[in-house]
């Protein structure tokens, strides 16, 4: 199987992977657990690369899968605008490799692994 299931039924990791994607668009910086963050890195990855073909059949399959949250309440900027905006145009001569994760120590409670997701 090439990705991890987290415990969690179809419907249930896609809704999970939706709104990580979307908040690490917004805030460019997340902090998640390991296993999380390294099927995450996947999904916004291919995210940015449609935000650098930057056409509109690109924004329709961005737009499929992140969710419209404000991600800049002055100019009122959504993630999408965001992504094809801010983020896509600073890779624009870097090929892949957008996103960092850096590990942490184990979560207080559980003791699951740590990590941070960040953008480059």
């Amino acid at each position: 199987m090439a990705y991890a299931k987290l415990g969690r039924d179809s419907s249930a990791r896609k809704a999970l992977f939706r709104d990580l994607t979307t908040d690490l668009i917004i805030n460019e910086r997340i902090e998640t657990t390991e296993s999380k963050a390294k099927e995450l890195r996947s999904i916004v990855e291919k995210m940015i690369t449609l935000g650098k073909r930057g056409d509109l059949h690109a924004r329709r399959q961005v737009a499929s899968f992140v969710r419209r949250e404000v991600a800049d309440q002055e100019s009122g900027q959504d993630a999408i605008q965001k992504l094809f905006a801010d983020i896509a145009p600073r890779y624009e001569d870097r090929q892949g490799g957008y996103t960092r994760i850096l590990k942490l120590g184990p979560r207080r409670g559980d003791g699951a692994p740590m990590a941070i997701i960040e953008l480059v």
